[in-house]
């Protein structure tokens, strides 16, 4: 018995859909690699923290990872929390019958390295793998946090977006006509409005915070969407199946959501890490501009900024660089392994 993934004639569409995608070797690794860097990302205080993940001090179970301690807890002279970079501190733990354990990158994204010996920005160095910025903040932290900012920003306006997106393209397409008609005249008028010019406005006015910048970007990032559903309902409004439905006495609300949205999903889907990526750009470059997280936020756009403003730390540029390329490649990969995938013209062999 063969135990292939190749798709047979009674699979459903779903199954084979999900066969042809992982018959794309590119599109499923990269996947694969996607998840495993988020997957990481989402647990970074325990791949990159200052404080260690338990420690064993003197008889005692310590946990500075979810409570801190003063340092005179360690053998320290104040009541100010426990700096573990601190070589005092290193050195108390590392005597006999004591003992810590650091996460792999033992700096956050906020740390400042005072004890380092080269002036900021430092290049690569067995204490800071990728360097620092012009703070003394570890590169490699500040990496590690703003991809999982970045990504985590990238899903919920994704989310938003394709709600938004699925609600007005569907009433537009579904009931047409006059309805159809006036949601367009206000989609160009929303869509000729500056959207840069409110950024900056609202940034002059407003504090900055993500949950703006998630409002803001979202008032904008459901039209081109909304114009492919409009088109898939448009056209399966037609179909047998829902003129059989009205004849059994279903409601508009009722064969929209039941019937017509399901058969209307695969540019919905085909799209989504496309629009992810136009996410991770969108705040990248606001940040770059100043316009985006509030200052102090791990952000992949203030390591490029901080690049542009020191031309000879070359390691802040390249590595952000290189986390930009990969994460836009491997959704871009997997965009088009989605795409092939739910391609009505692609027939199972």
């Amino acid at each position: 018995m063969s135990n292939s993934i190749e798709p047979t004639h009674s699979a459903s569409p779903a199954r084979r859909a999900w066969a042809r995608f992982r018959r794309n070797r590119l599109g499923f690794n990269s996947l694969v690699v996607f998840v495993v860097l988020v997957v990481l990302s989402l647990a970074a205080e325990l791949v990159s923290s200052e404080k260690p993940l338990v420690v064993r001090y003197q008889g005692q179970w310590y946990t500075p990872m979810w409570q801190d301690y003063p340092e005179t807890t360690f053998g320290g002279d104040f009541e100010t929390p426990t700096d573990f970079l601190d070589p005092f501190i290193r050195e108390r733990l590392a005597e006999p019958g004591n003992w810590a354990v650091f996460a792999p990158n033992p700096y956050g994204p906020k740390t400042l390295n005072y004890f380092a010996t080269e002036p900021n920005p430092a290049p690569p160095s067995a204490a800071n793998w990728l360097g620092t910025d012009d703070r003394g903040r570890d590169v490699l932290a500040q990496l590690i946090y703003g991809f999982r900012v970045s990504v985590l920003f990238a899903l919920a306006l994704t989310f938003t977006g394709v709600v938004l997106g699925v609600i007005t393209g569907a009433i537009q397409g579904f009931f047409g006509g006059r309805v159809d008609l006036v949601f367009q005249r206000f989609i160009e008028v929303w869509g000729s409005m500056p959207e840069l010019y409110l950024l900056i406005i609202f940034s002059a006015v407003f504090a900055p915070s993500v949950a703006l910048l998630l409002v803001l970007l979202s008032l904008f990032g459901w039209m081109g969407l909304s114009d492919y559903v409009r088109a898939e309902f448009l056209r399966n409004r037609q179909m047998d199946y829902v003129r059989a439905a009205r004849a059994m006495g279903l409601s508009s609300w009722q064969i929209m959501w039941r019937h017509v949205l399901p058969n209307s999903l695969t540019p919905v889907v085909t799209f989504l890490p496309f629009r992810m990526s136009a996410a991770i750009l969108a705040l990248t470059s606001l940040d770059f501009l100043g316009l985006g997280v509030p200052p102090g936020t791990p952000s992949l756009g203030e390591l490029l900024s901080q690049g542009k403003n020191n031309i000879d730390a070359w390691w802040i540029s390249l590595s952000t660089f290189a986390v930009l390329v990969i994460t836009l490649l491997l959704l871009t990969f997997m965009g088009d392994a989605l795409r092939d995938a739910l391609d009505p013209r692609k027939q199972d062999r």
